[in-house]
């Protein structure tokens, strides 16, 4: 399986796309050219064949020989979506099957898909990449050989029959990347095809009758998506118009990167002439080669960088060395004259404290012994009632936090305490 991102730079290619529409026995032809390249495809030339069924082979294959020229594409095989009613569309799932034993799993279950004896089935199929979900499109072979018929009398060059919803989905993933979730509308006939992917239905197609309202929100439903859902004009999604037709020309132009999902038997298919994939292919080449000299580039334009910011480096390390080391003195001058100047101020607090003390005890309180510490003073001594000190001293804007360390005990007429207050000048 080719990756999303590789797919795009690999998308080169012309091909030509063919819609059979219209009542059986009365189709029309709708023919579209396009050019397909890794920024996008566009459609070259467009052109629609009336009944042509009724008309002589050589008229319309004159008028379909007129097209290819002026389109220069007369080497390209096209790729034919067949209508509606002559392709029913089955999904199965078949989860754990390995490539190898995918076609044995396919032909066991074959029979219960279809109403038709099993000689008179045309059938193929495609695993939709990346899942357990097989895409497989059953025809009768009298139809298949009516259009190959056809198109044989008119010299029309075919490479392959297919189904609208193998078409969509290859040309949806050869433009951009497929939404999680998607569904799109498109009027065919008098009915309404519908198609959309979604994480629980990989790959939805369904066509409703024009007149049933409810169509739309039936198909939002079997793909578990929002009811309210409003589809996108298939036009809008494969971004040309007619939009059937340019699906199926991206999937003549690139069939490699599309679903190989192919009604028309071996022995029918023409292809496409080889040469003139040449100056695609050297074109691609050429993309794959540039594409790995700017990936190889990069990296050694940063190794480059990184061994001159490197060599950048030394020269200035000794210099950035010596700034950090004079930063680093600095600092520490600057916690040498902090610590100096709490030493000088220290003596200043200390007498602080005791002329504070002297003022606040009242008479004839007095101390025995004051503890002074940068964060906190004990002081010892008598006083008449030792209880109230505490509240006294913590009305000093000096102290707070006072507490006794021993209680009070008294002997005589005084008191005797212990007490420890907090300094706030020191915190």
């Amino acid at each position: 399986m080719i990756p999303a991102e590789l797919k795009k730079w690999l998308a080169f290619g012309s091909g030509i796309g063919i819609q059979i529409a219209g009542p059986h026995g009365s189709e029309s032809l709708h023919v579209v050219a396009a050019r397909v390249r890794p920024n996008g495809a566009r459609l070259i030339e467009r052109l629609t064949i009336e009944d042509f069924p009724h008309q002589a082979a050589g008229v319309w294959g004159t008028e379909y020989a007129a097209f290819v020229r002026k389109a220069d594409l007369r080497h390209v095989a096209a790729t034919v979506v067949l209508p509606r009613q002559d392709v029913i569309v089955r999904q199965l799932t078949l989860p754990g099957v390995s490539d190898k034993d995918l076609p044995a799993a396919v032909q066991f279950q074959m029979e219960g898909l279809h109403p038709y004896p099993e000689a008179d089935v045309t059938a193929s199929w495609a695993r939709l990449p990346g899942t357990s979900t097989v895409l497989i499109a059953i025809a009768r072979r009298a139809a298949i050989d009516r259009y190959a018929q056809l198109f044989s009398e008119a010299g029309v060059k075919i490479g392959g029959f297919t189904c609208s919803a193998a078409a969509i989905y290859s040309a949806v993933r050869l433009l951009h990347s497929a939404p999680a979730e998607l569904l799109a509308a498109e009027p065919v006939d008098g009915h309404v095809e519908y198609y959309g992917e979604s994480p629980a239905h990989p790959l939805f197609s369904a066509s409703f009758d024009a007149a049933e309202p409810r169509s739309a929100a039936m198909a939002a439903a079997e793909l578990r998506i929002d009811p309210a859902t409003q589809p996108r004009p298939l036009a809008e999604l494969v971004r040309a118009e007619p939009a059937l037709p340019f699906a199926a020309a991206l999937v003549s132009g690139c069939p490699r990167l599309s679903l190989s999902l192919n009604l028309l038997p071996d022995e029918l298919r023409q292809s496409s002439s080889r040469w003139v994939w040449i100056a695609s292919a050297a074109t691609t080449a050429a993309v794959i080669a540039a594409t790995a000299i700017f990936m190889s580039v990069a990296p050694y334009e940063d190794r480059s960088y990184l061994r001159s910011l490197q060599t950048e480096i030394g020269k200035v390390e000794k210099q950035a060395q010596r700034a950090a080391q004079i930063d680093r003195d600095t600092d520490g001058a600057r916690r040498k004259t902090v610590l100096l100047d709490e030493f000088r101020h220290r003596p200043k607090a200390d007498m602080d404290v005791l002329a504070e003390l002297t003022r606040i005890l009242p008479p004839p309180a007095w101390l025995n012994s004051v503890d002074i510490s940068r964060t906190q003073v004990v002081l010892a001594g008598e006083a008449e009632q030792a209880a109230t000190l505490l509240k006294t001293i913590d009305s000093s804007p000096l102290f707070e936090a006072s507490e006794f360390l021993m209680p009070p005990m008294r002997q005589g007429t005084v008191e005797v305490f212990r007490i420890r207050t907090t300094r706030e000048a020191g915190r």
